[in-house]
């Protein structure tokens, strides 16, 4: 039997084991429509903590659109800029990829809110039967659309072999209690008919690196040990599996996307036995806190 998992009633108990947090924003700084207010103080007291090294926290974040935007979004859900050092976003990633094809026609598969992530980049918006990319950043209207509604332009994209880049591999979000799908449902369902899809954001490699590297310019280039890195967040396939699959310890925040299954909805006030559930996982947590808190 494997060891059992920890349950935390506070990031207090192992903040010392860390210098650096690659935190999750959606589902633990906020749900969507407000601010967690007692995550925001947790990562304000580690990043006060005292060691040989400044304790840093990066948000990263698989929000299709850049670092600014979703700050202006934090600001106004009430997420204190004191809880973080920096952001990286799947939008940032997004428009590294884009950069490295200049000249491209983009179909953009997404809602309009999500125009900045081209702003300023060398290329042409086109219909999706003009484009030779697709950047798919989600559905029009993820309050009534399924990715089903999507079937007919993600066959006609997969018949001309059009490649798609996706900038939020998540596939539903937490929001005022309720799962909006996202991006990453309609990459899955290309990749199932063959399309090719490369994903910007968790849990893939190169968003650690990029928020490794980051953490490494706040302090004149000196990179954090791995060993000394956790990552924060709601969701077992990108938060939990990419920390996983990129080697360093990971904190699962019970009360998000997976709270209804782990008994931590508002008619079940406290985190019960989660042994079972965390055993049925394809990959485990380091440790499982119900909400960030210190």
């Amino acid at each position: 039997m494997p060891d059992p998992i920890p349950t935390l009633s506070g990031l207090s108990g192992i903040a010392d084991s860390y210098d650096l947090i690659l935190c999750d924003v959606w589902g633990v700084l906020h749900d969507g429509t407000r601010a967690h207010t007692a995550a925001g103080a947790a990562l304000i007291a580690f990043r006060e903590r005292l060691g040989p090294r400044p304790r840093r926290v990066v948000l990263v974040s698989n929000a299709p659109r850049p670092w600014a935007g979703v700050q202006r979004i934090l600001d106004g859900y009430g997420v204190p800029r004191g809880a973080y050092d920096a952001i990286l976003t799947s939008g940032d990633l997004t428009r590294a990829l884009l950069a490295e094809r200049p000249g491209a026609r983009v179909h953009h598969l997404g809602p309009e809110r999500d125009g900045p992530i081209f702003e300023g980049l060398d290329l042409t918006l086109v219909p999706a039967e003009a484009c030779d990319l697709v950047v798919n950043t989600g559905l029009f209207d993820d309050a009534t659309e399924t990715a089903e509604d999507y079937r007919a332009t993600l066959a006609a994209l997969k018949a001309r072999d059009v490649p798609m880049i996706c900038a939020n591999p998540d596939l539903v979000v937490e929001r005022d209690g309720s799962l909006i799908p996202c991006a990453g449902l309609l990459a899955e369902a290309y990749a199932e008919i063959g399309g090719a899809v490369t994903y910007a954001g968790k849990p893939h490699r190169p968003v650690y690196e990029a928020a490794l590297a980051m953490a490494a310019g706040l302090d004149d280039g000196a990179a954090p040990d791995p060993a000394r890195v956790l990552a924060v967040g709601d969701a077992i396939r990108t938060d939990i599996a990419g920390a996983h699959g990129f080697g360093i310890a990971s904190l699962l925040v019970a009360r998000g996307i997976h709270a209804e299954e782990l008994g931590v909805t508002a008619a079940h006030h406290s985190l019960g036995d989660v042994a079972g559930w965390l055993s049925r996982q394809p990959v485990r947590p380091d440790a499982v806190i119900e909400r960030l808190a210190w």
